[in-house]
């Protein structure tokens, strides 16, 4: 195939994949070239400004890294992204974040190390939460911008020169552990160009979670369909059975739910727990349901349960007691359903919520607890 048919090529994929017709830029992406031009951008941050390619003309040096929530690795990186944008905020060096991803198109078994997904308004949640001390722009409708610059994977820096030409690509430093940093690569690229010095060295390999391109929201969708046909199930449980799961020998982390299809709170917070069961299930962690209905309501439960596809451990308690059951779950607990604790290995209670929770609150919880990076 000649260059001209491949640049025909590329140019057509731009255009579907601009126009939302599902183009996977995942495998045909090209990274910005070493002495290439940033492209302009007009991006929306989580302060509510638009911010231009313009807006950072004064800077000596512009720093622009493709980061998201979401990924393990990029939380790795972000106190170091907040202290490299404190420690050249008044050197002529300005730092920018882009999240490339389109937040349709990452699964929920893909937030496992997350308290949130990869939104603009969870972005502005993060963003707060870590106290980002430079703009942090959203791509993920469009994803013009993402593609312009070719990002592999989150994090991945581009580092422009006065004359915003790309001078280096790639990786933030050479380890996610900062204790096993050797190479400082970007610090030592930013040094070079505000001695008006060439970049010891111009391109690395980056590590990381891959880019959500639109392309990928199939596969999302696949992933409900997928789920949507695991078995439901309901077993009795008694007093005792009780005080045993809640003694939580299992190893894992287990959050367990006490509701009732008769209480509304119950019913309109369950969709929540099955989200958190697909988040985090891969990892050391289970749900598992306790239904206080009366046992002769069996089959309304296990059919309420169907109809939010609850494919974890359920339990109907086998007596109209719920004072029992209350007791059998927390003995500190005077009555009240919906109620929710969040049990460690060993049965100590690190969490407790009677009446509806607060998702990111409990999300949050259950991440710190398993740890928001790989081992």
């Amino acid at each position: 195939m000649s260059k001209y048919s491949r640049n025909i090529l590329a140019v057509v994929a731009a255009v579907l994949f601009m126009a939302g017709l599902g183009f996977s830029a995942s495998e045909k992406v090209e990274t910005l070239r070493i002495g290439q031009q940033a492209p302009d951008f007009n991006l929306i941050g989580v302060d509510g400004r638009s911010y231009r390619l313009a807006d950072f003309a004064d800077a000596d040096v512009l720093v622009v890294i493709f980061t998201c929530n979401h990924c393990p690795t990029a939380q790795a990186y972000e106190e170091r992204i907040i202290k490299l944008a404190a420690d050249y905020k008044n050197k002529g060096v300005a730092v920018v974040a882009i999240s490339p991803n389109d937040p349709r198109a990452v699964r929920l078994d893909e937030l496992g190390y997350s308290d949130m997904g990869d939104s603009l308004e969870d972005m502005k949640t993060r963003a707060k939460d870590m106290g980002y001390n430079f703009p942090y722009l959203y791509d993920g409708d469009k994803q013009k911008v993402s593609l312009a610059y070719g990002p592999a994977r989150t994090p991945h820096i581009f580092i422009f020169d006065r004359q915003r030409k790309l001078r280096y690509v790639g990786r933030i430093d050479d380890s996610e552990k900062p204790r096993l940093i050797k190479s400082h690569d970007a610090r030592n690229a930013i040094a070079a160009l505000l001695k008006g010095k060439k970049v010891p060295v111009e391109k690395t390999g980056t590590i990381g979670c891959s880019i959500k391109w639109s392309g990928k929201r199939e596969s999302a969708k696949q992933s409900f369909e997928r789920w949507a046909r695991e078995s439901v199930a309901v077993e009795m449980a008694d007093a005792k059975s009780i005080k045993e799961l809640v003694k939580n020998d299992s190893g894992k982390l287990r959050l367990v739910n006490v509701w009732a299809s008769w209480s509304g709170p119950s019913v309109k917070q369950l969709q929540e727990f099955v989200t958190m069961n697909r988040m985090y299930r891969k990892r050391d962690f289970e749900l598992i349901t306790i239904s206080a209905d009366s046992p002769k309501r069996r089959n309304r439960v296990l059919s309420f349960l169907k109809k939010h596809q609850a494919s974890c451990r359920n339990y109907l308690y086998d007596s109209e007691d719920e004072y029992q059951l209350m007791a059998a779950v927390d003995k500190d607990l005077l009555g009240g359903i919906p109620y929710t604790i969040l049990i460690q290995p060993g049965g100590k209670v690190i969490y407790r919520s009677l009446g509806i929770i607060e998702p990111l609150e409990l999300k949050k919880a259950i991440v710190e607890y398993l740890g928001r990076y790989y081992k």
